[in-house]
């Protein structure tokens, strides 16, 4: 029955998800609701000391994050600098290859150390601009821009910064360049596979005579650039860059100035205790906020005319879309909590356990706790933290390396973790203005493709006991 509370929460919040409605509001009534069925003397205590508590604690740390990034992708916008990205791609790719653009910066990003949530915001005005240009359906950019940035970029390239392939290090005392060989393998199989997808949707969309769409019903559409004349391109593609460089940078120097954690007293009447940072948990939030302000000022610097005619009113709009981004994402933070607090999340992750082969354990443990929090790192770092020591028993006993341990952790963590629920998938909608319906088919395509690489490089290793 614990299991069936959970599961019942789960489906009911996928539900309300791709019906379209709000997850803000639905994700704390499918929480209670779960926390209710099991014991009801538990609601308000879990409501305001687990979900609340991890709910803002996620915006405490990361709605900086999305706000520099919401205007950082404002900017590039109403600069110009998305049309003359798109007018080069055009003439790089053809507009035949609208996708190949889309999919190729947006991995150029992710493994630069950009974070996901960022390359949404920055990547989707110039997505949306050559779609446009190019008459394709503005309901294929999300699954588009999913594969660029939400799979081999995030977890299967080789020392690839994201978070998901930091956190296996930890536990495997692994690197992140662990199991190369493999990591490539997937990669390769998610992006081929992934972009056939895409070309075939594109193909029968075009067939059909279907086009970009309506404008005068299509939502969140950015604003075409009046100016007659366009930035080159390197121009428009030098605040992209500078946000990964300088984010590569500050990883490097914030711990070496600030160590591990940082003291101060703030200066108030009377005596006041120190404030202590540990500096080791936000340095990569410190270094993403600080490469995004980089990026900021130095299209302000660069197009300052076409921003300030605009900056007003552009503003505002990304204020708003980033608010709304982080609440949602918030809230399925919270909603994640609180369901792996009850004992059906128990039930599950001990059913899991009991499956024979050590690398298909835990492909399948981790994906699957990915898919019921709706969080890639969450899933994980829950799986790993509760069964890693029967992980590593078991793969010392049939002689297979902690590299490929990693790897398939790692890369299982993106694989189902982005059902409709997932936060980075409603962000994602949110920003192009489109819902469920009009485009999660081709998200949960690419999810089921991630998924079926976890797999993929597990008969690799078999089959050729490469690493």
């Amino acid at each position: 029955m614990s299991f069936l509370i959970v599961l019942a929460a789960l489906c009911f919040l996928m539900f309300v998800a791709y019906r379209g409605y709000s997850v803000i509001l639905f994700a704390p009534i499918a929480a209670l609701g779960a926390v209710l069925a099991t014991d009801p003397s538990l609601v308000a205590p879990m409501f305001t000391g687990l979900f609340m508590d991890k709910m803002v604690g996620f915006l405490k740390l990361y709605f900086p994050v999305f706000l520099l990034g919401a205007i950082f992708g404002k900017l590039i916008e109403v600069s110009g600098f998305s049309k003359s990205i798109v007018s080069a791609a055009i003439k790089l790719f053809g507009a035949e290859r609208a996708m190949l653009s889309i999919v190729a910066v947006c991995a150029v990003l992710t493994y630069g150390g950009v974070s996901l949530f960022v390359v949404v915001f920055a990547v989707y005005p110039f997505a949306a601009e050559l779609f446009r240009q190019s008459d394709i359906p503005k309901r294929l950019i999300p699954g588009t821009i999913a594969l660029g940035a939400f799979t081999f970029t995030m977890d299967a390239l080789p020392g690839t910064p994201q978070i998901q392939n930091i956190i296996p290090t930890s536990f495997f005392g692994t690197t992140t360049w662990a199991a190369p060989w493999l990591g490539s393998i997937g990669a390769v199989f998610i992006l081929a596979v992934g972009f056939s997808y895409l070309e075939w949707r594109r193909r029968v969309a075009k067939r059909n005579g279907e086009g970009y769409g309506d404008p005068a019903t299509l939502l969140n559409e950015p604003a075409p650039f009046a100016e007659s004349r366009l930035a080159h391109p390197l121009v428009a593609l030098l605040p992209l860059l500078l946000v990964g460089v300088v984010n590569k940078l500050l990883t490097i120097w914030i711990p070496e100035v600030y160590g591990s954690s940082h003291e101060f007293v703030p200066a108030v009447i009377g005596k006041a205790a120190p404030v202590v940072q540990e500096v080791s948990k936000v340095a990569a939030i410190w270094a993403v906020q600080g490469a995004l302000l980089v990026g900021i000022l130095s299209v302000l610097a660069l197009a300052w005319k076409p921003v300030a005619a605009s900056f007003s009113e552009g503003a505002k709009t990304a204020v708003g879309g980033a608010m709304l981004a982080a609440m949602n994402t918030a809230s399925e933070y919270g909603f994640g909590a609180v369901i792996a607090a009850l004992p059906g999340f128990l039930v599950v992750a001990n059913a899991l356990g009991s499956i024979p082969n050590p690398l298909v354990n835990e492909a399948i443990t981790v994906t699957s706790l990915a898919g019921i929090t709706g969080s890639a790192s969450g899933g994980m770092s829950i799986a790993l933290a509760a069964m890693s020591e029967t992980f590593i028993a078991n793969a010392n006993a049939a002689g297979i390396p902690m590299d490929v341990l990693h790897r398939v952790a790692s890369m299982a963590s993106g694989g189902m973790d982005t059902l409709p629920h997932n936060g980075a998938v409603i962000t994602l909608l949110a920003v192009t203005g489109l819902t469920h319906r009009q485009a999660y088919k081709d998200i949960f395509a690419i999810t089921l493709i991630k998924t079926a690489a976890v797999f993929v490089i597990i008969g690799a290793y078999y089959a050729t006991g490469l690493v």
